[in-house]
């Protein structure tokens, strides 16, 4: 059964960093996993002057780009609302843990994401979710805890608290 868990903390706090460090060792647990990021600005992973570009800018909906390596399908919403995260859930192929960069005002289990240096408020507990926290610093509440650099306790930690989607 598929389970989610986020990351929630500030920008600059890290958290791109420490994913990438938590699924290789997440997978080395015996656990598969994705991930699910959201961009709060207009972005884009199609490089103009390729064909899958000229598709897009054409006016196509949705594109989809299949090699013997991977595949990749982009949908433009061409002024429909932006997709929940129940819905972009739905497009991914089950997997035993999904790990969510961003949506921290869903409801879904959490893990915040602190770094004292950032100068950015603690979001516990104003943002809904968080059950625990990995920080370069004592949290100022009381949840379970972890320091940034414990990859095995934040490994630990998207694995106790992570849950089926709702």
């Amino acid at each position: 059964m598929m389970r989610i868990i986020g990351l929630a903390g500030w920008s600059g706090a890290g958290k791109t960093t420490l994913l990438a460090r938590v699924i290789p060792n997440l997978i080395a647990r015996g656990t598969s996993v994705s991930t699910l990021k959201h961009a709060h600005h207009r972005f884009d992973i199609d490089t103009p002057g390729k064909d899958s570009h000229t598709h897009r800018e054409a006016g196509a909906r949705q594109v989809l780009v299949a090699s013997e390596n991977r595949w990749a399908l982009m949908t433009e919403l061409r002024g429909a609302a932006e997709p929940s995260l129940a819905t972009l859930l739905g497009h991914l192929e089950p997997v035993d843990l999904v790990v969510i960069e961003g949506f921290k005002r869903e409801p879904h289990p959490k893990i915040e994401i602190h770094r004292a240096g950032n100068a950015k408020p603690w979001m516990h507990p104003e943002t809904p979710g968080i059950r625990a926290v990995a920080s370069d610093t004592p949290p100022p509440y009381d949840l379970p805890h972890t320091t940034l650099d414990d990859i095995d306790g934040i490994a630990d930690l998207c694995l106790r608290f992570a849950e089926p989607p709702a």
